[in-house]
């Protein structure tokens, strides 16, 4: 799994009833993109995630620029 801060998170529900969840992808903390993200729903609540494989990430195409700390 490979993302970029700006895309977007989508983890489906696990059991019946059970809503999709999409979230913002503030942050990568891995390298190359890789797990874990640092995620924000839209209601402002942020999440540190490392996503399973009921996630998929989904490119938006807007890439936000991080600055990288030496």
């Amino acid at each position: 799994m490979e993302a970029h801060t700006g895309d977007r998170l989508l983890m489906h529900g696990r059991t019946v009833g059970q809503h999709d969840r999409v979230a913002e992808i503030v942050e990568v903390l891995g390298p190359g993109g890789a797990p874990p993200y640092r995620i924000r729903f839209a209601d402002g609540h942020e999440h540190l995630v490392s996503p399973g494989p009921d996630s998929v990430v989904q490119h938006t195409g807007h890439r936000k620029q991080t600055r990288k700390t030496p």
